[in-house]
């Protein structure tokens, strides 16, 4: 018969390990741009890197392929919020415009590139262009293809990974686990 010290190590060890199995799949992102005059933007997408291809490509608005999320913010030159968009929810695009290009292996967007805007609200702001040619911050018109620039920048964008709190999580909970089996080791030693 097991101890309740026993169980209950065992139990923290089963856990940790379901939580670094489920950390494992969620991937997270972040990415900034700077325009010439000062405009930024700043988002954040994520996918599940258990089904992801090594190239994500999505497009449109309606259920995505791969993406998870993806929400995008821009900013002023002084960083005061401008607008905030929630492109993607739920693997959901909520515009017709929306257009991501990610390489899962080199950690980089890619290609065409459009986030923000695109609801059909007149006034909007939006972020597209071609990676690695030109990017722009552009503010909609007409909800009919006219806007007008208000910043660019020659196409860099970077892309930082997010580590996720699960995965932190997991590896006190595993530590935890390693300590407690380490004790239970000492305890039968000595008796």
């Amino acid at each position: 018969m097991k101890s309740g010290f026993v169980a209950a190590v065992q139990r923290a060890c089963g856990v940790s390990l379901l939580l670094a199995a489920s950390a494992a799949r969620a991937a997270s992102f972040e990415f900034n741009w700077v325009g010439n005059a000062g405009y930024s933007t700043e988002g954040f997408f994520s996918y599940d890197a258990s089904i992801a291809p090594s190239i994500i490509s999505e497009s449109g608005a309606g259920p995505t392929s791969v993406l998870d999320t993806l929400s995008v913010s821009f900013f002023d030159p002084s960083h005061t919020l401008l607008e905030s968009f929630t492109t993607v929810s739920g693997g959901v695009s909520s515009s017709a415009f929306f257009q991501f290009n990610f390489d899962t292996s080199s950690k980089t967007l890619f290609g065409n590139f459009n986030v923000g805007g695109g609801t059909g609200v007149i006034g909007e702001r939006f972020f597209s262009g071609f990676v690695g040619s030109l990017l722009r911050l552009r503010q909609d018109v007409d909800q009919q293809g006219t806007s007008t620039e208000i910043d660019r920048n020659s196409g860099i964008i970077s892309v930082t990974e997010v580590p996720e709190s699960s995965t932190f999580l997991g590896a006190l909970v595993l530590l935890g686990s390693g300590s407690a089996w380490t004790f239970l080791r000492r305890q039968r030693v000595r008796s």
